[in-house]
């Protein structure tokens, strides 16, 4: 695993007899992707009563290991956990033993001989939760590896979009910015494909990987923003790193804003109904105009909602729970 480096994908997940690990969607087909949308559309049903709890996770242990900042991802996590009746333990990489020189191997073996049955990593290293699943009996979740993958992100966009339009097949998505160091890219660009949309990667060349053509999912490139978002159902902002300004890759930020901010003027490009997308966090005025980032068209605040009952979602099914729908409780549950 190399640090800060592209990653040399694709890698795929292990799924024999019922999937044990999420690390990616690129071993997911179309049916397994509903199962997981349909649970998660019940858990948001469970997170809407007046105690949004279910015992169905009742004597798990769920670590949230994240060795790399986090705030949306982390507590997404931690109450989904919560909200199953998990015990939840966070740990982050300062004060950790990682910190202090122990390997992500030992670590993850430690954690499950203290009772762990998922870890929940985010890392910095992509490759870092491949790693992991090959070392633990229990579940491994990928909150983000490097510049890999981020698959819980994609689940919660796909039900976001899904949610809009009542349907992913054959829309017109435009992922704009910052392609090249995205995770959720990445991972978006296999769940998006796999349900039928049309996929429209847009950016300077400079943040458009070399090899996107190859050992990805088939998507068309375009580096013209206003001809990339004529006619497009979704469009889906990321966040720029303003660390890639000096690595050499855009002359500046206020040259990048000109070129490639989602705002509602370009929006007049797209369909009357375009759903906004943003993965966060924003920098606003950049990547995204802060009129739209909170206007009509903006869906952000359904992803962070979504994100907690995509995430429940895939700690019930992952820990053997059933998929379950129409806001049924989920099968197996334990009661106290």
């Amino acid at each position: 695993m190399t640090r800060n480096a592209p990653f040399q994908w694709p890698i795929r997940s292990s799924s024999s007899g019922g999937r044990r690990h999420l690390l990616d969607l690129d071993d997911f087909d179309r049916a397994e992707i509903e199962q997981y949308l349909a649970t998660a559309e019940a858990m948001r049903e469970i997170l809407r009563r007046a105690t949004p709890k279910t015992p169905a996770l009742t004597g798990r242990t769920i670590v949230n290991l994240f060795l790399e900042d986090s705030t949306r991802t982390r507590v997404s996590f931690e109450i989904a956990g919560k909200r199953l009746n998990a015990d939840v333990v966070n740990m982050t990489g300062s004060g950790s033993s990682v910190q202090k020189g122990e390997s992500l191997v030992n670590t993850v073996r430690t954690l499950e001989a203290a009772g762990a049955d998922v870890i929940v990593l985010r890392h910095p290293a992509s490759g870092a939760a491949h790693l992991a699943a090959a070392q633990v009996h229990g579940s491994v979740i990928n909150a983000g590896d490097g510049l890999h993958a981020h698959p819980t992100q994609a689940l919660l966009d796909l039900l976001t979009i899904r949610d809009a339009f009542g349907t992913i097949a054959e829309l017109r998505v435009v992922i704009v910015g910052d392609v090249l160091h995205s995770r959720v890219a990445r991972s978006n660009l296999w769940g998006l494909t796999t349900m039928g949309a049309d996929v429209t990667v847009c950016g300077p060349p400079t943040l458009l990987p070399r090899e996107l053509p190859i050992g990805l999912p088939p998507v068309r490139v375009e580096h013209h923003l206003d001809r990339a978002i004529e006619g497009a159902d979704v469009v889906m902002a990321l966040r720029l790193q303003r660390e890639r300004m000096t690595a050499g890759r855009l002359p500046s930020l206020r040259e990048y804003s000109r070129l490639y901010q989602i705002n509602d003027a370009r929006l007049e490009r797209a369909r009357p109904n375009v759903l906004v997308l943003h993965p966060g966090p924003m920098n606003e005025g950049i990547e995204i105009d802060t009129a739209t980032a909170h206007g009509r068209r903006s869906a952000i605040e359904d992803q962070v909602t979504n994100g907690v009952a995509v995430r429940m979602a895939v700690l019930h099914l992952l820990t053997g729970g059933s998929a379950v729908s129409n806001g049924v409780e989920p099968a197996g549950a334990r009661r106290g």
